[in-house]
């Protein structure tokens, strides 16, 4: 198999899959109303007979699947085998000319819902991953196999060019984001209902909001009235109640995933720590604090608010969510102090990244080739050599690797369990182990001091 590196380098892959964005919509339009007309061409008779092929052989060769489809809504309307895969296929020997259906395939029925999505947060799980630099460091396995990252941020409407990128590299099952939450064949409303959902996603190392929501009041909440002991006018928020209320497919959040934002805030040392962690996200030069290319993907994948209008309107949309059970005073109080807490923990973080940038600049720590400056990059992740997978590992950086695990794993705990309403995540889980990182980071930085050209 190839590895990641031995194609296009990180810069040139994130600018390729960046210059194909999906958003730009004629040609998904296009390709969608297609696809509805060969909806159209499809007679009744003929959907029937190749269903009944189709069931007659996959019950024996894959069970589940016809299990799963005679309960759906698409069995009971008539939505055949071949209305998604095509009749290419009919033997055992001709199944890789069995299509795998693309989401323009389902907006043939669910426009509004494929319209939403492709608004959406999940529209560019794909893209992002790619123009990750860490990504490009991993196993294609676990990308596009979809066994490691590439198993969640599968999520997005590809463009054929990154469809070609997976099959040229053997990989060819991770074209659809609907499946992801209404799972094949079934693709049941009910299900994409249950928190448990996001639960194979949002939950772990860097993102564990399953964990929090689930050991929440909230989620407390949730799992009593699931078992009958709370009436079923409780009120029991689940993620989707919260971030997809109404049916909406297009969820996004106030602070993002890398929790940080434009404009600064006006507090000069809070400004200046957010300042240091965009320069460790390569969003600024450290030498001159310009703005850098990533800034621009940072753009065009939407993946942080980048003025205070984009901020405030997500912040009164949960606002809203939040005042179906609780004043919106209360509401309001209780989200700001996760914006204070942020700001908090950004200074320990800052003073983390500053201990570590010091190493650099004084030549204590030799700059990896793959890194923009001579400074931290919190987007290589764990690679903190820039080096790919299959080589030495004892060129690592440590110290890099505890401040990379301050950023990922405990500053994102520390204030996303805020937001989802978990005290024992904010504190121990969080803020606490931030402060033992930085701690480390400190000790760290005096031995290599000690020992440097000895």
């Amino acid at each position: 198999m190839q590895n990641r590196n031995e194609s296009l380098s990180s810069g040139d892959r994130a600018e390729k899959t960046l210059a194909f964005s999906p958003m730009g919509g004629k040609m998904i339009r296009l390709k969608t109303v297609l696809v509805a007309g060969a909806f159209a061409l499809l007679t009744t008779a003929g959907i029937a007979g190749a269903a009944d092929t189709c069931v007659d052989c996959h019950t024996k060769v894959t069970p589940g699947m016809v299990k799963d489809w005679k309960v759906s809504k698409h069995s009971e309307n008539d939505v055949s085998c071949a209305t998604c895969h095509g009749d290419k296929h009919s033997t055992a020997e001709d199944s890789m000319n069995a299509i795998l259906p693309d989401e323009a395939v389902c907006a043939g029925c669910h426009q509004k819902q494929y319209d939403s999505f492709a608004m959406g947060k999940h529209n560019f799980g794909w893209t992002t991953l790619n123009a990750i630099p860490a990504t490009h460091m991993a196993p294609d396995e676990l990308i596009e196999g979809g066994r490691g990252c590439g198993g969640c941020h599968n999520m997005g409407i590809k463009t054929e060019e990154q469809k070609k990128d997976q099959l040229a590299k053997g990989y060819r099952y991770q074209v659809n984001s609907c499946d992801e939450c209404h799972t094949r064949h079934s693709f049941s409303k009910k299900e994409a209902n249950n928190p448990r959902a996001c639960q194979q996603c949002h939950m772990g190392y860097d993102h564990p909001q399953w964990e929090m929501w689930s050991s929440s009041k909230h989620g407390m909440r949730y799992f009593a009235k699931q078992a009958g002991d709370l009436p079923e006018s409780a009120a029991a928020p689940t993620c989707q109640t919260c971030h997809l209320p109404d049916g909406t497919h297009e969820n996004h959040t106030a602070w993002g995933f890398l929790g940080v934002r434009l404009p600064l805030p006006d507090d000069k040392q809070e400004a200046a720590d957010r300042v240091t962690i965009l320069k460790a996200l390569g969003v600024l030069d450290p030498e001159t604090g310009e703005a850098t290319p990533i800034l621009d993907a940072v753009k065009a994948v939407d993946m942080a608010r980048l003025d205070q209008a984009s901020w405030e309107k997500e912040r009164n949309k949960m606002i809203k969510t939040c005042t179906e059970c609780h004043s919106e005073k209360y509401a309001r109080n209780q989200l700001e102090m996760g914006d204070s807490i942020l700001g908090k923990a950004d200074r320990l973080m800052a003073e983390a990244i500053e201990t570590v940038a010091a190493l650099y600049k004084d030549g204590i720590i030799k700059k990896p080739e793959g890194y923009p400056f001579n400074y931290p990059f919190l987007l290589s992740f764990m690679h903190t050599n820039g080096a790919a997978w299959n080589e030495d590992l004892d060129s690592l950086s440590h110290i890099d690797q505890v401040l990379l695990r301050m950023y990922m794993k405990h500053r994102m705990r520390a204030y996303q369990a805020f937001f989802h309403v978990n005290p024992d995540y904010a504190y121990w889980y969080g803020w606490n182990m931030m402060t033992e990182d930085l701690g480390e980071i400190k000790e760290l930085s005096r031995i290599l001091r000690a020992t440097h050209n000895k």
